[in-house]
């Protein structure tokens, strides 16, 4: 019993496939700082790039964020612990 394959679409048109050529241009512009942040943040708001990197620059933005709240709690921890040390 055969399943026919599901095709995802986006208002009756396929996604085009994105090359290993496009992720590695992807990859390697993501490696300039600052303009990582601004091309993930026009990736994501972007209607008409790619819903593939779109969804991709989306998820990257939601780990940026949690890896910043996490940089930020283990920072307020090791000051506070530093000044407690101090403070003895």
């Amino acid at each position: 019993m055969e399943q026919e394959p599901r095709q995802f679409t986006n208002q009756g048109q396929l996604a085009p496939v994105m090359t290993v050529g496009n992720w590695i241009v992807t990859m390697l512009l993501l490696i300039i700082p600052i303009v990582n942040i601004i091309l993930l943040i026009v990736w994501a708001a972007s209607s008409g790039e790619n819903p593939n990197k779109k969804n991709w620059a989306i998820a990257q933005l939601i780990f940026m964020a949690i890896g910043v709240v996490l940089w930020l709690v283990l920072a307020s921890t090791m000051i506070g612990l530093m000044s407690s040390l101090a403070g003895m």
